[in-house]
C-alpha cells in the first residue's frame, strides 16, 4: 500500500523507514524486505539505485537508474511502500513512477533545480538536513519544494559536522525543525556513521542508534529512518553504521513503547517533580 503524507502528521504511529543502504541485488532487497516486514509490519521500504557520493570512487554505487527502478518497481509490486534518493533533477521524473518517496541526500540539501524536480513530481519529498546546515536554516529547503505547490516535505537529521570524521545530535534541532511546521524523521543510521573515518569508507558507531533513537522519539519525532542488513560486516555499503536484522523487531518494538508514552495524554499533562504544568 502507498504511503500518504498524513501518516507523518503529530498523533499518528511513528513511521518506520528501513532497509539496506544500497540495491545489492533484487534478490537481496525482496529478502531484506519480507524479513523487515516479518519483524515489524508496515513500514516504508528504503533502498538507493546509486550512491553517487561514496567516499572512494572505486566504491560500490548500485545498479543505476534504469536497472535500480525496474529492481524496486518489483518490491513496490509486493505491497510495499519505496523511498529512493534522487542525485540530479533529471532523475526525479522516473523515479516518482516508483517510489512514493523521494529523498534528497545530506550533500544536495541546498540544491535548488533538484528540490524544485523533486516537488514538481506530487511525490513526498524527504531532504536530509546536510551536516553542514543549521536546524533553523533547513526549512529554506521545505521552502523551494513547497514553491512548486507540493507541500508533502519532510526534514531529517542525520547529525551535524562535529570536527574531522565524526557527528553529534543536536537534539534541540528536531523541535527547531518541527516548529518550522514541517514533519521530523531521525535518521538513526547516518547520525551515527563516521564520515570518511575508515579510511577509504565511512566506519559507524551502531551500538548507539538506539540510546539517539530513544532520545529523539522522547523528542518528538514523526519517523525513524534505519539502514538494516541481515550481514552488516559483508554490505556493501555503510555496513558498519547499519543495524542487523536480527536487532530490529526488539529495537522498534522499543521505539514504539517510548513514542507511545511520550505522546499520552497522562505523559504530556504530568506534573514535574516539585512543580505544576500550568
Amino acid at each position: 500500500m502507498p504511503i500518504e503524507f498524513s501518516a507523518f502528521q503529530r498523533g499518528n504511529p511513528l513511521v518506520l523507514i528501513a532497509g539496506p543502504c544500497v540495491i545489492e541485488s533484487e534478490e537481496h532487497v525482496h529478502r531484506m524486505a519480507r524479513g523487515i516486514r516479518e519483524a515489524v509490519g508496515a513500514f516504508v521500504f528504503k533502498a538507493s539505485f546509486d550512491k553517487a557520493n561514496r567516499t572512494s570512487g572505486g566504491a560500490y554505487r548500485g545498479p543505476g537508474l534504469r536497472e535500480g527502478l525496474r529492481i524496486l518497481a518489483g518490491v513496490k509490486a509486493e505491497g510495499f511502500p519505496i523511498l529512493t534518493d534522487i542525485h540530479e533533477a533529471g532523475q526525479a521524473e522516473a523515479a516518482a513512477e516508483v517510489a512514493d518517496i523521494l529523498q534528497i541526500p545530506a550533500f544536495l540539501c541546498r540544491q535548488t533545480d533538484l528540490l524544485l524536480a523533486a516537488g514538481r513530481t506530487g511525490r513526498i519529498v524527504n531532504i536530509k538536513k546536510g551536516q553542514f546546515v543549521a536546524p533553523h536554516d533547513i526549512h529554506r529547503a521545505a521552502e523551494k519544494v513547497a514553491s512548486t505547490g507540493n507541500s508533502q516535505v519532510v526534514l531529517t537529521e542525520r547529525g551535524s559536522s562535529f570536527g574531522y570524521n565524526n557527528l553529534v545530535v543536536d537534539m534541540r534541532g528536531l523541535k527547531i525543525m518541527r516548529d518550522a511546521g514541517w514533519p521530523v524523521v531521525f535518521d538513526a543510521t547516518h547520525s551515527v556513521q563516521l564520515p570518511g573515518g575508515a579510511g577509504g569508507a565511512s566506519g559507524g558507531q551502531p551500538e548507539f542508534i538506539e540510546p539517539l533513537s530513544r532520545a529523539a522519539v522522547a523528542a518528538g519525532v514523526d519517523g525513524i529512518f534505519v539502514e538494516v542488513h541481515d550481514e552488516p560486516e559483508r554490505a556493501l555499503s555503510d555496513g558498519p553504521n547499519a543495524l542487523r536484522l536480527s536487532l530490529l523487531a526488539a529495537f522498534w518494538r522499543r521505539m514504539t513503547m517510548v513514542n507511545a508514552m511520550v505522546k499520552s495524554d497522562s505523559f504530556l499533562h504530568a506534573a514535574p517533580p516539585g512543580g505544576v504544568i500550568s
